[in-house]
């Protein structure tokens, strides 16, 4: 292979899902942040879809390697199966051996489970990669499962991760029972032509490139026109290129090589293929909406404030952000007194809640600290040394229609001074 010619430790873009090589896009940190969510949430149940090849395994891995030793996790990846052998091949992820058991057995042993896990203070776990495989009965047993709780709270989080077809599944008639339960749907799109450079620059890093750039600076966007910002595209294409430029005793991957790559690929340019993962074009908004709601009206806007001084302003519209000390959220406050994940506000037509993500330092409001807060107009949640205001909207507009006027003449009347009089005011 080309590893000693390049002087690379590792295969850089291998197929294989490597954690060490993961590249967290803008979108991809996201979905990773909102996988972490099921860990705060007691009721955490997340859908995660993107194209083939646009890294949804990849961040799966990363984040159960992440995963504290108090999670106890099933991982289920083949999903063409009867629902009597999805609730098998979840007891024997949890260590059981199920298969003489039927189905009454199999979920009663099933929820015992949940219910001693969560007695013993461990967090539970289903993740299911290539969901859009999943029958409607299996994801029915899915939603019967996503609702086993004790008296306080649900003891199951859930993630589903698979192809787009997912999201046309789950949009069914037949699942709006389960489609209610979840928390999160998000669209992975792929790379940006800048991100696809800096993906190919990092996992050469960390294949132990050390700064030496073996692709010539005119190879990126054509690496973008023929792969669309696809992650296991990109990795074809470059892993290909290498070979071809080791074959050739070149040091470096200019655009013949490359060229030469695509040519025994036997592709064409991914645009005249299919348009549906470039970049800034999702099949689907990042969070799917309830379909009665519009995602486009501002219901509610927030001010954050520090030291007395403005630092940033955000619309509200309907879904959720996250506030935190990371990138990966949507509002980043860079303050130690922040936490990672330090709280969200979820806004619907109804309204907008603010909850605590089990933050060091807390949230306040008005010197008493929440957990679960309903925000009204006017509201200032302290964070930390930083504040932020809540204003709503539907308020504002709500007080600006109760004073509009209605004409000169109703004014003079409603102000008890006669029309005559008025006019004689103004003539004076």
């Amino acid at each position: 292979m080309y590893l000693e010619h390049f002087k690379l430790n590792e295969l850089p873009f291998r197929l294989s899902p490597d954690p060490e090589f993961l590249y967290l896009s803008k979108h991809h940190a996201r979905a990773k942040a909102y996988m972490e969510s099921t860990i705060w949430f007691t009721d955490g149940f997340v859908v995660i879809t993107g194209e083939i090849g646009s890294g949804k395994t990849t961040l799966l891995e990363t984040f159960l390697r992440e995963l504290e030793k108090d999670v106890v996790v099933a991982q289920v990846a083949q999903t063409q199966i009867s629902p009597i052998e999805f609730l098998q091949a979840v007891l024997v992820q949890f260590g059981f051996q199920p298969f003489k058991m039927r189905k009454a057995e199999l979920i009663a042993t099933l929820n015992q489970f949940l219910v001693e896990q969560y007695a013993a203070g461990r967090k539970v776990m289903l993740i299911v990669d290539e969901a859009q495989n999943l029958s409607n009965r299996v994801l029915e047993e899915i939603r019967l499962l996503s609702g086993v709780e004790t008296t306080k709270e649900k003891v199951l989080r859930i993630i589903l991760a698979g192809q787009p077809e997912l999201n046309e599944k789950l949009d069914s008639p037949e699942l709006v029972q389960l489609v209610q339960r979840i928390r999160l749907r998000f669209h992975l799109t792929a790379l940006t032509p800048e991100e696809t450079q800096a993906y190919i620059l990092h996992r050469l890093e960390v294949a132990g490139a050390h700064g030496r750039q073996l692709f010539a600076a005119d190879t990126p966007p054509v690496i973008y026109r023929f792969t669309g910002g696809v992650p296991r595209l990109i990795n074809t294409l470059c892993d290909t290129a290498l070979m071809i430029a080791f074959s050739s005793g070149q040091d470096i991957v200019s655009t013949t090589e490359l060229k030469a790559a695509i040519d025994e690929l036997q592709w064409v340019e991914f645009a005249a293929r299919t348009n549906r993962m470039r970049a800034g074009v999702s099949a689907l908004p990042d969070v799917t909406l309830p379909r009665a709601v519009s995602s486009d009206e501002v219901l509610a806007r927030i001010i954050v404030a520090h030291g007395g001084e403005h630092v940033e302003e955000r619309p509200l519209r309907t879904g959720r952000i996250i506030i935190g000390r990371t990138v990966d959220n949507d509002i980043q406050i860079d303050s130690k007194f922040i936490s990672r994940h330090h709280c969200q506000i979820t806004t619907t037509s109804e309204g907008s809640v603010l909850e605590d993500l089990n933050s060091t330092n807390g949230v306040y409001i008005k010197s008493k600290r929440v957990r679960r807060q309903h925000l009204n107009d006017g509201d200032v949640v302290v964070l930390g040394k930083h504040e932020i205001m809540y204003l709503d909207e539907r308020q504002v507009r709500g007080r600006l229609a109760a004073i509009e006027p209605t004409g000169d003449h109703e004014a003079i009347e409603e102000s008890g001074v006669p029309e005559a009089a008025g006019d004689a005011a103004a003539s004076n």
